[in-house]
């Protein structure tokens, strides 16, 4: 497809100020659809259900019996122990509480761990399409992204032969995210354990973003690379309670890292945001512990898949093509066929159809024939937004 120039008179200015930074961009389409009464988001990436009932309800009793003072810097002993636990029995990560600390959600730990990990100059390898806010962490400390190319056909799985390729003597760390936002492609096993060779051979850190293994689909199984032999201690684990619980606002994430990181990130968490809020930690232990928290998974995944096919089914009906979306929230969707750069495409729904979807462009400049399209919304309104979007899209593919 030929773009067409960002400079399209179509587009206002507002959005075309922003549109070579992605969380910029993003953050300026949710401002616009903000002012439209009736607009139905299908952008961003927090989920719409609410947080299970047990969860809310250990954090009410943490405050009544006056729980609140607060914690340790790297995080409640108790929520340490539980992640350890948890990463011990469910991923296989050889880890105890001292290599787990608590964040202020998965957007702090990211900075932190930037912060920790890089010197100026240090290259970063990044798999293209990716989540801008690691752009602005890696230039916060000083660093360079390096792009590893990922395609449609391969459903946007991370190649060891890419990966190995995008190598300089400059590069100190591999990123991956796995369920992929914006994909919601994974990177499966065997690739995985082929680039935790890589990463061995070149002596890279590898940073794994975990935020949502919880939510796969057709059969296809989440694998962290920091269980493979050898591994942990050169691989920093991401995640958090906002996806896999709805825990959005509750702002706490977690990193699991060698202890000297941890550390590392400890000292540095003290003199900015110090600890996370103590009635959320409660909360993550009951989002660990409780055994109400499988039934409530279990409904979140039934609800989300139905979702999901919702949403592809109606692409297919458009006639838009779309990757494979193994995991995550998302419809990672090749919107070429409608002649227009995805920006464009993406201001038209929200200004005609009064939907917000990102465009592809918010992650990663290569990406202006893609829409990122979540289903985090309920289905009513799912086949409303659908129901926008079809003659909007059929106008433009048929000329």
């Amino acid at each position: 497809m030929t773009e067409k120039p960002l400079a399209n008179p179509n587009i206002p200015e507002e959005v075309r100020a922003v549109a070579s930074d992605g969380t910029r961009l993003r953050y300026k389409l949710v401002e616009m659809a903000a002012q439209i009464k009736d607009a139905i988001t299908l952008g961003r990436g927090d989920p719409d259900l609410p947080t299970p009932p047990h969860i809310i309800a250990a954090a009410e009793t943490a405050m009544r019996a006056g729980k609140t003072a607060p914690t340790p810097v790297a995080g409640l002993p108790q929520l340490r122990e539980a992640i350890a636990a948890k990463l011990q029995a469910e991923n296989g990560i050889p880890v105890g509480p001292e290599n787990v600390i608590v964040t202020t959600g998965g957007q702090e730990a990211l900075y932190l761990i930037m912060q920790c990990l890089l010197d100026p100059g240090d290259e970063v390898l990044l798999p293209d399409p990716r989540y801008t806010s690691y752009d602005e962490a890696i230039h916060a400390a000083g660093g360079k992204m390096v792009l590893v190319p990922t395609d449609h056909a391969d459903a946007f799985n991370l190649r060891p032969e890419a990966v190995e390729a995008a190598i300089t003597p400059r590069t100190k760390a591999l990123l991956i995210v796995s369920p992929s936002n914006p994909t919601a492609g994974i990177v499966t096993e065997d690739r995985l354990r082929q680039i935790a060779e890589v990463a061995e051979r070149h002596n890279l850190i590898v940073i794994s973003d975990e935020i949502y293994e919880k939510f796969l689909y057709d059969g296809w199984q989440h694998f962290s690379v920091a269980s493979v032999p050898g591994m942990a201690e050169r691989t920093i684990t991401l995640n958090g309670f906002s996806k896999t619980f709805a825990m959005t606002g509750w702002r706490c994430g977690y990193v699991a890292a060698p202890t000297d990181f941890v550390d590392a990130m400890t000292r540095v968490k003290a003199h900015t945001t110090g600890p996370t809020a103590t009635i959320s930690q409660w909360a993550g232990i009951s989002a660990l512990t409780a055994p109400e928290s499988a039934a409530a998974l279990a409904d979140f995944q039934r609800i989300y898949t139905e979702r999901r096919a919702l949403v592809l089914r109606s692409l297919k009906e458009m006639g838009l093509d779309y990757s494979d979306p193994r995991g995550a929230f998302f419809a990672w969707t090749n919107s070429s066929s409608t002649g227009i750069h995805a920006m464009e495409l993406s201001y038209l729904l929200l200004k005609e159809g009064h939907i917000l979807i990102f465009p592809g462009n918010a992650f990663g400049e290569n990406w202006g024939g893609y829409l990122r399209i979540s289903f985090l919304q309920p289905t009513d309104q799912l086949e409303e937004a659908m129901t926008r979007m079809r003659p909007i899209v059929e106008r433009y593919r048929s000329r």
